[in-house]
């Protein structure tokens, strides 16, 4: 028989041992790690030259050295042809992730569903499938803004102010009317207006200012019962206050997006109010949350950006010194 003390005894003279046999703690690894093998496509859908992808831009490059990450930057030029080309590309090139803004609902499917059978992580931007997560369009994430939402907010602040009502024609210019975007700021809008029976009529513009400035103001002019202008989109915004007093009219404008000018119009007081989304948001943690899915393996979550808030001649100061830049 082995007494108490003896086992014990043999207890305590095995920890050694079982503590020699135990596997060595792991230090954790360092976050200063050189990431710059990793690879992503930063893909625009339009082009180069629209200024109001600038703020986004330098959002993309504050987040790629911060992370230490490499990433491509990309344009569509409005064409979906072009837009599946540089994604395969990438793809064929292998590239580690994809940020992409999708203007369409189905054209750059079959090119991403071939980005998911290769295990590379896709967040979308600026512009998501319509239906969002549960589209057909594959995507980890979405970072950019709620576009109904935040026109429904737009049209109710013009129908405040200038006690728009049954019956007016209201004109929505924008640069693409099929993209999303388009289709979905209408929709607040509408939505917004239809409630005290006013009505909306759009006019694509595309993104040349000075062509955007010549159709919007031949509409007004062959439609000069128009009792306001709300903008879906940069260009025309840039552009309704140029277009409105061309045609002769006294009539307010409000619209989405801004820039050095259309902060301008808002503190002279012939703009009314402007949607922000918050483009330099959009690129900066596009890329940063790609950046963490591809180092840590983090999932990254869907972020709205610029909420539904406007700018208006209340706050249109505090942007002014970062317009062009990161608003």
């Amino acid at each position: 028989m082995i007494s108490r003390r003896t086992a014990l005894a043999g207890a305590a003279a095995g920890v050694p041992l079982l503590l020699a046999n135990a596997p060595a703690a792991t230090a954790a690894p360092s976050l200063q790690q050189d990431w710059s093998k990793l690879h992503m496509l930063f893909l625009i859908w339009s082009f180069e030259s629209n200024p109001f992808f600038a703020p986004m831009i330098n959002g993309v490059k504050e987040a790629a050295k911060a992370t230490g990450i490499r990433v491509e930057i990309a344009y569509g030029n409005e064409d979906l042809t072009r837009m599946n080309n540089i994604l395969q590309t990438a793809m064929a090139n292998g590239t580690n992730g994809l940020g992409v803004t999708i203007p369409n609902d189905d054209a750059l499917n079959a090119t991403l569903d071939k980005a998911k059978a290769k295990n590379i992580p896709v967040i979308s931007f600026n512009i998501d499938n319509s239906k969002g997560a549960a589209g057909k369009t594959y995507r980890l994430a979405f970072v950019g803004q709620s576009f109904v939402n935040a026109g429904i907010t737009l049209g109710e602040r013009m129908i405040a102010v200038h006690h728009l009502g049954k019956g007016d024609l209201v004109f929505t210019p924008v640069e693409a009317p099929a993209a999303v975007y388009a289709v979905q700021r209408h929709a607040g809008v509408a939505q917004a207006l239809a409630k005290v029976g006013a009505r909306t009529e759009i006019l694509g513009t595309g993104n040349d200012h000075a062509k955007a400035l010549s159709l919007m103001t031949q509409y007004l002019l062959g439609h000069s019962n128009a009792k306001a202008v709300i903008s879906l989109g940069q260009t025309p915004n840039s552009q309704a206050v140029r277009a409105i007093k061309a045609a002769g009219l006294k009539i307010p404008a409000g619209g989405f997006d801004i820039s050095p000018s259309i902060l301008k119009d808002i503190l002279d007081g012939s703009l009314t109010a402007a949607v922000d989304q918050q483009p330099y948001t959009q690129g900066y943690y596009t890329v940063a949350q790609m950046a963490d899915n591809l180092r840590y393996g983090l999932y990254p979550s869907d972020m709205q950006t610029g909420g539904s808030g406007l700018i208006d001649k209340t706050n249109a100061a505090a942007a002014v010194k970062w317009a062009g830049v990161t608003r």
